[in-house]
């Protein structure tokens, strides 16, 4: 087979997708009352991403190219017909759920097959412009700002500065060496905490992980406490490697010796062992890793699928489907460079050629 040609590589790439979304659509199975839809939710999801590979930066644009492949398309999915116009559209919206379990069931993946060490992470949150103008409080309600995106909210982080839209957190392995692989993700308004989103990817760290890196915005006593110790007092064997926040008056004399319960003494000896271990020279070395895997990585992501200057849909549900399949694409793509035996994460040239 040719793989310089962009038709072998579309094959492969839907042989791929397949399974891992079928494997998803078990895992966040269809409830309530009325039939199955006759096109799977797995089937809609590899439609998706063979859109999101082209490119096509509108629902109206990946449904006409899908359309222009559609006999290759339900040859290989096996499907009967592609969903009609308004289907696709609808359909579209609620895709991301299958999408955040394909992004962990294919680090899993990786890992297993050793292309990834899971034993240190990094976890970063990056902004991404809202289509349309900017809404302020000042100019009244959202609904009322003409082409504004009700759904976007505000954040900031200290590359993007102050940003209307959304913001979309990663999870990737981040070893002295090898590629960098997403383990997990989550896409969300720009104003959602990341001590919050974070909170609910603990759990689901792979369970060979001990070190975690982030940045300062993750600096939470309740987010710290999960990762790093059991509720029954015993440790995790996990470290948070992050740079503490400085709290209000901590430098200041206090006047007098205030009194704290048990749980926060006990908080404030696990903060300070924390920031003892990053400042130590094995936690700097360990930091140091971040700036060489999650910040390129958001980079990467945002170069391969033109999110350098805003997303590519209004509505929050249609921009986490996109979001989530841009970054499993991304996974897809390194499994491709592995199957050819090339180690890098370098997966331009194949969707150049898609």
């Amino acid at each position: 087979m040719d793989y310089a040609s962009g038709e072998a590589l579309l094959h492969e790439l839907i042989r791929m997708a397949m399974p891992i979304c079928q494997q998803a659509e078990r895992r966040c199975p269809r409830r309530g009352p009325g039939r199955k839809p006759e096109i799977p939710d797995w089937a809609l999801a590899v439609l998706i991403i063979v859109a999101v590979t082209q490119r096509k930066t509108s629902k109206s644009s990946q449904y006409r190219y899908l359309r222009g492949q559609q006999e290759l398309l339900i040859e290989m999915l096996g499907i009967p017909r592609l969903p009609a116009r308004s289907t696709y559209f609808e359909r579209y919206r609620r895709a991301w759920h299958l999408f955040q379990q394909a992004i962990e069931l294919t680090g899993r993946l990786a890992i297993r097959r050793g292309w990834a060490d899971p034993d240190t992470v990094a976890v970063d949150k990056s902004l991404v412009a809202a289509c349309g103008p900017a809404w302020h409080q000042s100019r009244g309600k959202r609904h009322n700002v003409r082409g504004a995106d009700a759904e976007a909210g505000w954040g900031r982080n200290e590359h993007d500065g102050w940003v209307y839209g959304y913001g979309y957190e990663v999870v990737v392995s981040a070893s002295a060496q090898g590629t960098v692989w997403p383990l997990s993700g989550s896409a969300d308004p720009a104003n959602r905490h990341e001590s919050r989103t974070f909170r609910h990817k603990i759990a689901r760290l792979p369970r060979q992980t001990r070190h975690v890196l982030a940045d300062r915005a993750y600096d939470a006593d309740d987010t710290c406490e999960t990762l790093e110790w059991n509720s029954d007092g015993t440790r995790t064997g996990r470290r948070f490697v992050c740079p503490l926040i400085q709290r209000a008056n901590a430098r200041r004399t206090p006047c007098r010796a205030w009194r704290r319960t048990r749980l926060r003494q006990q908080r404030q000896r696990h903060r300070r062992a924390r920031q003892a271990f990053y400042q130590s020279r094995h936690g700097q070395t360990l930091y140091a890793r971040r700036r060489q895997t999650v910040e390129p990585f958001n980079s990467w992501l945002k170069e391969l699928f033109d999110l350098k200057d805003h997303v590519w849909h209004r509505g929050l549900n249609n921009n986490r489907t996109q979001l989530m399949a841009a970054v499993f694409a991304f996974q897809l793509l390194l499994s491709i460079n592995r199957r050819h035996r090339i180690a890098n994460g370098q997966v331009k040239w194949i969707l150049d050629t898609l």
